[in-house]
């Protein structure tokens, strides 16, 4: 299939996003989906597929939806969770999304649960993030609650993101969600935060006599 001239560029920088992705091991067995916005007005995003292997997700395969979450473009069907990267998108003006099931961002996810959220700092990472000069940062990973009706929760998300935007959120027992202005950004922000979930759950792994997830 020919891509447009619009649509190529990006489909391109989403499909070495999920190759750099299963690389790193963050979205094994078709999981994880990342996608970007091709028009603010009206919303028209590229998604990559449901049921993929991202590793393997070629640019011609990537799916082109409006803001309703219908396939505009493409022959596949978008994630059960495209109404999350609409909601990103419209929280916190988002350009670009990145989802993950990595180990870390679900075991963190599992042991802070009961403050619907896990913060960080200290690192040096963290000024990996947009807008971070300083390693004594503290940034706050909100934690929502999994469900199969995204479409009914994303609301609840796209409310709470517009009030504390951040750079990203965790699914208990699920993944990582982060943005960016472009694909890179969020390719940046996603390596960024998996770095610090490893450090925070690896310190969480020392303590296993203590941690009950």
């Amino acid at each position: 299939m020919r891509l447009e001239p619009r649509f190529a560029p990006i489909a391109v920088e989403l499909a070495a996003l999920g190759r750099r992705a299963y690389d790193h091991g963050w979205v094994q067995a078709t999981s994880g989906n990342f996608s970007a916005v091709l028009r603010e007005e009206p919303l028209r995003l590229a998604i990559t597929p449901s049921g993929r292997d991202k590793g393997a997700l070629a640019p011609e395969e990537m799916l082109e939806i409006d803001a309703g979450g219908r396939v505009l473009t493409g022959s596949g069907r978008p994630s059960a969770e495209t109404a999350l990267h609409l909601a990103v998108v419209r929280g916190v003006k988002a350009k670009a999304v990145a989802h993950t099931h990595s180990i870390w961002s679900t075991l963190v996810s599992n042991a802070h649960a009961a403050a619907r959220g896990v913060r960080i700092e200290g690192y040096e990472m963290l000024k990996g993030l947009a807008g971070i000069a300083r390693h004594d940062h503290s940034e706050w990973l909100p934690i929502f609650e999994n469900t199969q009706d995204w479409q009914q929760a994303a609301p609840d998300v796209e409310r709470q993101l517009a009030e504390q935007p951040g750079h990203g959120f965790l699914i208990r027992g699920h993944g990582l969600y982060t943005w960016g202005r472009d694909v890179a950004e969020a390719s940046r922000h996603l390596e960024a935060l998996e770095f610090l979930l490893e450090a925070v759950g690896r310190r969480l792994d020392a303590r296993s006599d203590r941690w009950q997830p």
